[in-house]
């Protein structure tokens, strides 16, 4: 699976300038609303906090994934944003994040939720793509790193 494959243009978004984890995260439901409209803004909303409640997505390294079940859609979807200056995120490694990649995937299919959480993982254990992503300075660039990058 490429991460290409689960993110559209315009779920691709830099320079994004929020200063709270939750107003990120609310921003995230919005994006997701507008390709998944039979899905409220609210329920993916409170999917992505519910998943925040059982701990911080904040994985290290400025980087965040969050991510939430939601049953009425077929195929993951992902968003991923880079802010403008990083925000506290409740990190595991206490850092705060300016690159997050944010999934939605299907309520009852656990392995294809595992699979694409491990794909996003892997490629963000990647220090150059990561560089990559950083450094686009428009949401078209950011586009054109992940999909030449994965």
């Amino acid at each position: 699976m490429k991460l290409s494959s689960l993110i559209c243009q315009d779920c691709s978004k830099t320079a994004v300038l929020f200063n709270s984890k939750k107003r990120i995260i609310e921003f995230i439901s919005q994006l997701a609303h507008e390709q998944l409209p039979q899905l409220s803004q609210q329920e993916i909303l409170d999917a992505l906090l519910a998943r925040e409640k059982l701990g911080s997505t904040g994985i290290g390294r400025g980087i965040a994934i969050p991510h939430g079940r939601m049953s009425g859609i077929e195929n993951p979807l992902a968003i991923i944003l880079v802010s403008e200056t990083p925000i506290n995120f409740d990190a595991i490694d206490n850092r705060p994040v300016d690159l997050f990649v944010a999934l939605i995937v299907p309520e009852g299919d656990s392995q294809l939720h595992l699979k694409t959480l491990a794909t996003i993982a892997d490629k963000l254990n990647d220090k150059d793509f990561c560089k990559q992503l950083r450094s686009a300075k428009t949401d078209q660039d950011l586009y054109h790193v992940i999909v030449e990058q994965s």
